[in-house]
């Protein structure tokens, strides 16, 4: 049987891209590249902030897979905040001013819209990964009748911009990760209940516990701590934990501590209490999260949460922002973790997991039960498969 030819779309590529939805697409591409022909169309962008050329434009291999990567043709402006806080706050705003504030955000590379459409006979599928972008918005507009929309969406201002009702209307079939953002769109974006879709997640490569060493030592890890991982920004919610965290400190004089592992896009507070890692590798990271208390994320806005799924890969409680569906949704239906809406919420619920390592102990065996059960890549696969035949 000929094998199909897939695009795929996705605003940055590479290994050295931390993204959630970034490493998604890559392993996804990766994993898929066994029973299908990939081509992944990206920008040559390697930070979201500016958008900035990092990588050559032009054809190359990352991991066995074909890239094709796009010149950036203008950065970021520096006012793109101010934009963004008009057009939110105008429910007037026209479907042309929508389209004028993705390209002020990016990455701005028409090259690639144009290339899908000069080739759109070359592929079975695209698969646009992230609603949000323009490789995303522009691409659908050229090869919709072969448009597979992976979003990766919450809810969050832009998603109420009027030039997203096209890009949803648009699709023709669409991949869900979770059960709360398929939710979210069909109550958002009329008629696409009506459209062909599947909810997939993602498989998880984490490795077994006993293989992950204990490299507590080199990073001077010498108190219990919980584990913040990812971006550390204000948008990611880290200055309420910042708040929050430095304030049980002071209210219960625990011995625990808040280590951060990602890049820092905010001051991170000057207390010993909080250990910032920077970037680690991958054999770093499962250590850290193997060795911690807790996983603590206190984003609002996630469609999946990878890094909660590995920590439940290695029995490890999460405590996560109430606020974000889809993080409450993994404690409910895992039994695995706790949700805090506000500081009390988050101190009592702290108190609760340094202080009860039974609760520690049943919750990490629940989330290990969770992830077998819905996020194995044979199972991910076949329903991939299925839904492409």
């Amino acid at each position: 049987m000929e094998r199909k030819r897939l695009c795929f779309v996705v605003q940055r590529y590479g290994t050295e891209i931390n993204g959630g939805a970034e490493d998604y697409t890559r392993t996804y591409a990766e994993k898929m590249s066994d029973k299908f022909d990939i081509t992944v169309l990206t920008s040559t962008a390697l930070d979201y902030n500016l958008w900035e050329n990092h990588y050559p434009a032009g054809e190359s291999v990352v991991n066995g897979v074909k890239v094709i990567r796009f010149p950036v043709e203008k950065n970021r402006d520096r006012h793109f905040p101010e934009m963004s806080e008009r057009i939110y706050s105008d429910p007037s705003h026209t479907t042309a001013d929508a389209y004028d504030w993705v390209e002020a955000q990016g990455p701005y590379c028409p090259a690639l819209p144009l290339y899908a459409r000069e080739h759109k006979d070359d592929f079975d599928f695209f698969l646009l990964f992230t609603y949000l972008y323009y490789p995303t918005v522009m691409t659908m507009r050229e090869v919709a009748d072969k448009a597979i929309l992976v979003p990766f969406c919450h809810d969050e201002p832009p998603v109420y911009l009027k030039c997203y009702d096209e890009v949803f209307s648009s699709a023709s079939k669409i991949i869900f990760n979770t059960e709360e953002e398929r939710d979210f769109v069909y109550r958002r974006f009329y008629g696409t209940d009506k459209k062909p879709s599947v909810l997939t997640g993602i498989g998880l490569d984490t490795p077994d516990a006993s293989e992950i060493s204990d490299m507590r030592e080199e990073f001077g890890l010498k108190k219990p701590y919980i584990l913040y991982m990812g971006r550390i920004d204000e948008s990611k919610g880290c200055h309420e934990l910042f708040a929050w965290f430095l304030r049980y400190k002071k209210e219960t004089r625990s011995d625990i501590q808040l280590v951060l592992t990602g890049k820092e896009v905010m001051k991170v507070p000057d207390s010993d209490d909080i250990i910032s890692l920077g970037f680690v590798s991958d054999e770093e990271k499962y250590s850290v999260l193997k060795y911690c208390d807790a996983l603590v994320l206190p984003s609002h806005f996630e469609s999946l949460s990878i890094v909660v799924l590995e920590a439940f890969r290695l029995r490890k409680p999460v405590l996560v922002s109430g606020q974000c569906a889809v993080l409450r949704g993994h404690c409910r239906k895992s039994n695995a973790g706790l949700y805090f809406t506000n500081a009390i919420d988050f101190e009592e619920c702290l108190r609760l997991l340094e202080n009860e390592p039974a609760l520690r102990e049943g919750m990490g065996k629940n989330g290990e039960k969770y992830v077998n059960a819905n996020y194995r890549w044979d199972v991910i696969m076949n329903k991939i498969n299925d839904f492409l035949a």
